[in-house]
């Protein structure tokens, strides 16, 4: 059995959330904050709906007549989605199934894997959910290159004669944010939250005055005129379903970013500034349309006075920038959570922050972000044409989670049927409804997200799939520790120090271990045979950090677990480890690690194809030596060759 002691560890036992509502005096003040932070990053996707959403029902590729049933209808369908799709599904259900504080995708299947351990259905949930991560993807991709291309098309409103000009700044803004990815943003996110909340009050303030020129405008909130407007034009109704999805655009951001706020502050900015000054902004804009329906050129620029609209496109574009920051940064979160699970080659992350808890950097993930904007950017040139690619990513995800989160509530959590499944029906019926009217955009550009999911889903699953095929090889060629240590190890020379051999299996002997005393005839007094554990809770507790079963003969098997959101730094914790001899110095320690050539072959496993994909992803994978932070000069690599 391993022998567990504390390791202490700043920063990383709780989230930042737990750890701000773990101080008892200042309880309300860290709910505040943690409320205005949520509405900075959280609600910067769904805040800058406005500028698109409601104009791209009408006039987007499903071009809609505009007229009282149908400015009504659409009002009445965005008002209710928010209530169903955010309020009831993601805030009042969803954000109940958090992983130990963490949220997302990635987050809910380890949960599930992790409470359902033996159900037979994991493989198949493990499927959905990293579908839902690489949907994710595409629109991380979208989100930027939409938000930023709508708020600068605003100047267009301001001076007609600089239409030629908006692709261009836009290009410049986008260029600008990633190249500002690598210096982190734990300096500009102290004001991401001031300027979103003057954005919300700027959306609330022209919303009212609007309405106040048509108050009638406020009966649209009535559900009836949803079903009015379905009942007299079923068709246009389903393709501008396709449209209306827009203004819930980053409701999946709620849950997913829940570990960095807590699910309180979340609901707070919701209900007290997020929904009011959305629905306010939208009715605006109907109010709007329906006295000057030629303000449908633009209505969320138009609703403002002439004299505001330079200094609203300022802000509406301050406000773009942030929420592609936030999903720029989201990426790289969920880059790290697929990396620690296994569903990605090891990557460099860089730490931007010393204090700030989640600031991370990763250049491969921001390099190819960057190239992908700006080829949607020049290729679909405005927003109405790529809101025709917006859409499908974002709906199938929430399908996604809907389905999961269906099996939490039904089988682990228990909730009575009777009322649990008709409350989940009408969620899958309304994700289902959304989904398949975005399915319709896949010609003209919807296209492009699913072919992202695709790249995405294959690679994922790709390097998932091959790491067990490569470790079940491993494992099969390995010798017995017990046999290894009795013979081959006892008549061998010792010599002073001590060596660490890495391997990703708890059991046999290391690869590295056999070359080693293959070749050098040696072995150090003292052995550590270290495994790294992911396990799938974000973060694992001091106490549980460490284990350590002395093997005999100067061989210790030492265990180091930790949760998928916690960063990883070996020789930090090497050094407090007991029980195992002296204490560990680093000057007289060697690391050995193993390097394995893979070899694509016939055995039964995976397509060739897929073989020669893990095997480039393998070799373009970051050296274990930076990702463990191993020192560099006290590290010795040792290759063999694999067949999968």
């Amino acid at each position: 059995m391993f022998n567990r002691r504390a390791v202490s560890m700043s920063n990383q036992g709780a989230s930042p959330a737990a750890a701000a509502h773990a101080d008892p005096h200042g309880h309300h003040q860290s709910l505040l904050r943690l409320a205005v932070g949520a509405v900075g990053v959280v609600f910067g996707d769904i805040g800058t709906s406005p500028l698109y959403a409601f104009k791209e029902t009408f006039a987007g590729h499903h071009t809609l007549a505009m007229n009282s049933v149908t400015i009504y209808g659409v009002i009445s369908l965005i008002f209710w989605t928010m209530m169903l799709v955010v309020t009831l599904k993601y805030v009042s259900v969803i954000m109940r199934a958090d992983n130990r504080g963490e949220g997302g995708s990635l987050a809910l299947i380890a949960l599930i894997s992790r409470l359902s351990p033996g159900d037979t259905r994991s493989a198949q949930l493990v499927l959905l959910g990293v579908l839902a991560t690489a949907l994710f993807f595409g629109d991380a991709i979208i989100t930027p290159a939409m938000s930023v291309l709508s708020a600068v098309e605003g100047i267009t409103v301001v001076e007609a004669r600089m239409q030629p000009m908006v692709v261009p700044i836009a290009i410049a803004i986008l260029l600008a944010l990633f190249l500002f990815q690598s210096r982190g943003t734990a300096r500009v996110g102290a004001i991401f939250g001031p300027i979103v909340l003057v954005y919300f009050a700027t959306l609330a303030v022209l919303g009212i005055n609007n309405i106040m020129a048509y108050p009638a405008i406020l009966t649209a909130l009535n559900p009836w005129y949803a079903v009015k407007f379905v009942l007299a034009m079923p068709a246009a109704a389903f393709l501008a379903l396709g449209s209306v999805v827009l203004a819930v655009t980053g409701a999946e951001a709620l849950y997913a970013d829940m570990g960095h706020f807590g699910r309180n502050p979340i609901r707070l900015a919701w209900f007290a500034l997020v929904l009011p000054a959305l629905m306010i902004n939208y009715l605006g804009q109907g109010a709007l349309l329906t006295v000057h329906p030629e303000a449908l050129a633009n209505p969320f620029f138009l609703m403002a006075p002439e004299w505001a609209r330079l200094p609203l496109v300022v802000l509406a574009t301050l406000a773009t920038i942030i929420a592609s920051q936030a999903v720029i940064s989201g990426a790289f979160s969920v880059t790290q959570q697929a990396i620690q699970l296994g569903f990605l080659p090891r990557m460099k992350i860089v730490h931007t922050s010393a204090s700030a808890f989640g600031q991370i950097y990763i250049p491969a993930v921001n390099w190819t972000l960057l190239v992908l904007v700006m080829f949607l950017v020049l290729g679909f040139q405005t927003s109405s044409n790529l809101a025709s690619a917006y859409g499908i990513a974002v709906t199938g995800t929430m399908l996604i989670d809907t389905l999961l989160v269906g099996v939490l509530v039904l089988t682990i959590w228990r909730w009575p049927a009777w009322w649990a499944a008709p409350l989940l029906a009408t969620f899958a019926l309304v994700d289902f409804a959304y989904f398949a009217s975005n399915l319709t955009k896949v010609p003209d550009g919807g296209w492009f997200p699913l072919v992202i999911g695709l790249i995405g889903f294959t690679g994922l699953t790709t390097w998932s799939r091959g790491r067990k095929l490569m470790q079940e090889r491993l494992r099969d060629s390995s010798m017995p520790m017990d046999v290894f240590i009795k013979s081959a190890a006892a008549a061998a020379t010792r010599v002073p120090g001590t060596a660490v051999f890495m391997t990703t299996s708890p059991v046999g002997v290391p690869q590295a271990l056999l070359h080693n005393l293959k070749h050098n005839k040696i072995l150090h007094e003292r052995i550590m045979i270290l495994t790294v554990v992911i396990d799938e809770v974000p973060y694992v507790s001091d106490e549980d950090r460490i284990g350590v079963k002395d093997l005999g003969g100067g061989f210790y098997r030492i265990l180091i677990r930790y949760g998928f959101m916690q960063e990883i730094d070996i020789p930090a914790i090497l050094k407090k480890v007991e029980n195992c001899g002296p204490k560990l110095k680093m000057m007289e320690t060697s690391f050995f690690l193993s390097r394995q050539t893979l070899l694509a072959s016939d055995k039964p496993g995976m397509a060739l194809w897929r073989e020669h994909l893990f095997a480039w992803m393998m070799r373009n994978a970051e050296s274990a030596m930076d990702f463990f932070k191993l020192p560099t000069n006290r590290v010795v690599e040792l290759g063999s060759q694999v067949e999968i």
